[in-house]
């Protein structure tokens, strides 16, 4: 039989969810202004797991599984798609140790203070792959180069840095390294975003830093990008639903020639539309991430990545619609400051380039509709095709 309702477990974790999500929800603006989660709602996130249920016990994790992952992400984003990267980070650091390095290396890296390191500010200008390059160097690498968009870098002390280690292969030759602040290590200045206010994204700047190769199996790779970005999927989905639930309730009490402009045809249909977006999306992800917790070979994976650019393809693209949508059926209110939904519209933009884009998922779906095995390029936000949050 086929079953769509959560577990007694995942109840109990989404109702927690939905009680932290409203004291979100109440204060997105304090969040916004202040460029960071308040104290007492990031301990409130914490204590409840954002970032690190789905995670593997020997990383520091709950063990959940990626089904309990996603479902915690969506009641989150929906009162402040901002939280999870408030925190420092997305858990992106302990889900690369924990599909990338050995056991040893990954042991607690959910209590590590640790970010992602991929994008790239430029392209190399001769090749494909990455500019970053690492050089062995006796018992260890050597890296060079400057990354972009790094999620936590100005707090973080260990990074999961990928790095060109043959420049022949492309994006091929690519490897994942952990690397440690420190002696060659530095991070930029935060940058101002257009969304998401109280994330802090920064750049790092490698300059001969040591690192430790963890990973050059291009499979793994896809394998951990495609999990970031379905979690981050998930959190699209619930910001769509945030602003579908604003919307509605906007059309239904404004009122235009006697009557709520929800009765007008026009402004009914786009409501309806979006709502069976959302929830399409949020099936699509939920059975991705079903699929990738049921997967025990390499058939099950490849089942798991499709559903998975799927879904991310659409969550991304539902985010935007209906925000944009909110936006619209608020008329002159939809910009103002005082509605959320200008806010939603922001954060949704920007979730859109965060992990794989909308374009690279499709391409992904593409190429494995068609029987082609999935490709390092298509996945991956390189800087020569798409810059991107990692």
């Amino acid at each position: 039989m086929i079953a769509f309702a959560p577990s007694d477990d995942h109840k109990l974790m989404m109702d927690a969810g939905q009680k932290l999500s409203k004291a979100l929800a109440g204060r997105v603006r304090e969040t916004e202004k202040g460029g960071g989660l308040p104290e007492d709602l990031a301990s409130a996130a914490r204590e409840l797991g954002v970032g690190v249920v789905h995670l593997p016990e020997a990383v520091g994790g709950a063990g959940l599984g990626l089904v309990a992952g996603v479902l915690l992400e969506e009641e989150i984003a929906a009162g402040d798609p901002a939280t999870a990267f408030a925190l420092g980070g997305t858990g992106a650091y302990a889900l690369a140790m924990s599909e990338l390095a050995s056991p040893e290396l990954a042991q607690d890296a959910a209590a590590t203070a640790g970010a992602v390191a991929f994008g790239e500010p430029r392209p190399h200008r001769d090749r494909p792959g990455l500019s970053t390059i690492a050089t062995k160097k006796a018992d260890a690498f050597v890296l060079h180069g400057e990354k972009a968009y790094v999620l936590g870098a100005g707090k973080a002390e260990r990074f999961v840095v990928f790095a060109q280690v043959d420049e022949s292969k492309g994006e091929r030759g690519i490897g994942a390294f952990l690397v440690s602040r420190g002696d060659g290590v530095k991070a930029t200045a935060r940058v101002r975003t257009l969304g998401l206010d109280a994330a802090s994204f920064s750049g790092l700047v490698l300059d001969g830093a040591r690192g430790v190769l963890i990973s050059d199996e291009p499979r793994a790779m896809v394998r951990f990008f495609a999990k970031h970005a379905l979690l981050n999927a998930a959190r699209c989905v619930g910001l769509a639903r945030a602003a579908f639930d604003v919307t509605r309730a906007y059309v239904e009490q404004r009122r235009a020639f006697g009557k709520p402009v929800a009765h007008f045809q026009a402004v009914a249909f786009t409501v309806a539309d979006r709502a069976m977006d959302v929830e399409a999306s949020r099936a699509l992800v939920w059975r991705a991430a079903w699929l990738w917790d049921a997967a025990s070979d390499v058939e099950g994976e490849n089942a798991a990545l499709l559903a998975s650019a799927r879904a991310i393809a659409h969550a991304h693209e539902t985010a935007m619609q209906t925000a944009d949508d909110g936006v619209q059926l608020h008329g002159g209110a939809g910009f103002m400051r005082d509605y959320p939904v200008e806010k939603y519209m922001r954060d949704a933009k920007q979730l859109s380039l965060y992990g794989m884009p909308a374009a690279c998922a499709e391409q992904l779906a593409a190429a494995i509709e068609l029987g082609r095995a999935p490709d390092l390029a298509l996945v991956l936000p390189f800087a020569d095709s798409q810059s991107a949050f990692t």
